[in-house]
């Protein structure tokens, strides 16, 4: 009986050891799988930010794959990030602005310009401040990110105030960072863009500075010309631009409003922030203004 019982245990033993290296076996072939099906796709890197969001909702509603292109979003809260992921051929395309992807172009990393975006960014003073106007922030910290749109636009709009002082440019890079320090009264000042400017101005805080009243169109989706030469990139990116008109046109007749579980999930928005946001207006792919790339330039 007890020997019996050992055979049977053995035999027990044996069967789990062979499920267990069946498991590893499957999960390695899953992973291989996975991996084969990531390296297909187009992959894009996006930032939690408004002018991504044709590309949040036809990944959250499955628009791409319906349309026969495969398109993976690589989410950064910071556009360095997805410059590093765009330099050395890990994505193949980039949301970002035309002060970085210029800049991208002169260190080597040739790029291909699919659409101007709706991005826009305000300047934004800590209510505790006491600032009023730019010409304040004098002796004052403002938060932005280096060789970018806001690194252009602190420039631009400390140049124009004259501030009787030096004006401090903080380098923070990711943008949700940025908004925690400015509700943390942490900084004084700060470019952010939409959402987290929404979220700024629920706090009371003041507002100096929108890019849409100065017509600075800066916002971009850019790729990667080396990866574009592949004949399957380009059908790919074909169906991309396509997909990407029809959820402009959904945004621009629905609102951005309907499309708050996206923007909550992508972006991290509150309710509060989604039902106060602007009206914004998402245009068909297209290439940046020359008036933009060269101040880009």
């Amino acid at each position: 009986m007890k020997l019996c019982l050992i055979i049977a245990l053995l035999a027990v033993l044996a069967s789990c050891g062979a499920d267990v290296k069946k498991q590893r076996r499957l999960s390695r072939e899953q992973r291989k799988a996975l991996l084969r099906a990531d390296s297909a796709a187009l992959k894009i890197a996006t930032t939690p930010t408004m002018d991504c969001l044709p590309l949040f909702v036809a990944v959250a509603d499955s628009c791409f794959k319906q349309a026969g292109v495969d398109v993976h979003l690589r989410q950064c809260n910071a556009q360095i990030d997805g410059d590093t992921l765009i330099a050395n051929g890990y994505v193949e395309g980039v949301v970002s602005d035309l002060v970085r992807t210029e800049r991208l172009r002169r260190m080597g990393t040739p790029l291909q310009y699919v659409a101007a975006t709706n991005a826009s960014w305000q300047l934004v003073a800590n209510r505790t401040a006491r600032v009023k106007s730019v010409a304040q922030l004098a002796e004052k910290m403002i938060a932005m990110t280096r060789f970018s749109a806001t690194d252009y636009l602190a420039d631009l709009a400390v140049r124009e105030a004259k501030p009787k002082g030096d004006v401090f440019r903080i380098q923070v890079n990711d943008v949700q960072t940025r908004l925690r320090m400015l509700l943390n009264n942490e900084m004084d000042a700060m470019l952010l863009p939409e959402p987290q400017a929404t979220t700024a101005r629920l706090w009371k805080n003041t507002v100096l500075l929108d890019t849409k009243s100065k017509d600075i169109r800066l916002g971009v989706i850019a790729f990667s010309e080396k990866a574009m030469k592949d004949a399957d990139r380009k059908r790919q990116l074909s169906l991309f631009i396509k997909v990407y008109n029809q959820m402009c046109d959904s945004i621009n007749k629905n609102g951005v409003r309907h499309y708050a579980p996206v923007i909550a999930k992508y972006m991290g928005a509150d309710e509060k922030t989604i039902n106060a946001l602007p009206n914004m207006k998402y245009p068909h792919a297209s290439a940046p203004r020359q008036a933009d790339l060269e101040r880009a330039k």
